[in-house]
């Protein structure tokens, strides 16, 4: 349950790592042809979500190969400030955590335990690099990386475009796309040399005034230890509504020291 709390608190598994603005779907299914890795990017971002804070109710579910956990999760956005996350089991909170672009807080009632530091050690201690914005853009359905900063190869199967990390190394990224809006279907993380797999997939997805945000994230990790997956269904949504964050770690608990 410990292990599990952490991974949904920060969204992310341990891996080998306006309106106007949104693309609308092509009822008529017209043929779709190739076009370059940088008109699919740009295709991608004009979906960007225009908003100033986003609240979420989400449905959660962890299995992995010994276990299996439903439980709720509010998420709260300022949008490029700060991320609350909240997780509760039977009503009760279990577990919170707060995400900044400098810091990354959480706590834990199961093991009475907290964290406080910043993404570099975190980073580290995961085993992947992490940072505010992948975060962010999990919860957004945007890609994880910053696409505009890399060379891709692009393919297109099946209405869907696919683009490949040019470069090589022993990690490889895959990127797939709606051919007719640009949404992200999916993205794939891989680590040959450690058999680690992990996948992002998206679904579901509506139109609202700001955008269009996926309703289910389906986050599966595949690794020598087993298989591990999570499964959020956003119930409601709201945009632009005053949120607070409140965060305080509960006394008495012991704090997590990364080395």
């Amino acid at each position: 349950m410990k292990k599990y709390l952490m991974i949904l608190l920060l969204v992310f598994i341990v891996s080998c790592k306006s309106k106007s603005g949104a693309v609308q779907g092509n009822n008529n299914k017209e043929e779709v042809n190739l076009i370059s890795a940088n008109k699919i990017i740009d295709g991608h971002y004009n979906n960007k979500l225009q908003f100033s804070t986003l609240y979420i109710k989400a449905s959660a579910k962890y299995s992995d190969d010994k276990q299996s956990q439903n439980v709720t999760a509010e998420i709260k956005i300022k949008k490029d400030e700060q991320i609350l996350v909240s997780i509760r089991f039977l009503g009760i909170t279990m577990a919170k955590a707060l995400i900044t672009p400098n810091s990354v807080s959480y706590y834990e009632k199961i093991g009475s335990s907290y964290y406080e530091g910043d993404f570099s050690s975190l980073s580290k201690w995961l085993g992947t690099d992490l940072d505010f914005n992948k975060v962010q853009n999990l919860l957004l359905g945007a890609a994880i990386d910053d696409l505009k900063k890399g060379k891709y190869i692009e393919t297109l199967i099946d209405r869907v475009y696919r683009l490949d990390e040019a470069k090589e190394t022993d990690i490889k990224k895959s990127f797939f796309f709606e051919a007719d809006t640009f949404l992200l279907e999916k993205e794939q993380i891989s680590q040959t040399s450690k058999n680690i797999m992990m996948q992002i997939a998206y679904g579901d997805n509506k139109t609202f005034d700001q955008g269009t945000l996926p309703r289910s994230i389906a986050i599966e990790a595949i690794q020598p230890k087993g298989k591990t997956e999570i499964n959020l269904n956003y119930n409601t949504i709201t945009f632009n509504e005053e949120l607070s964050f409140p965060y305080s770690v509960p006394n008495g608990y012991k704090k997590i020291i990364i080395k």
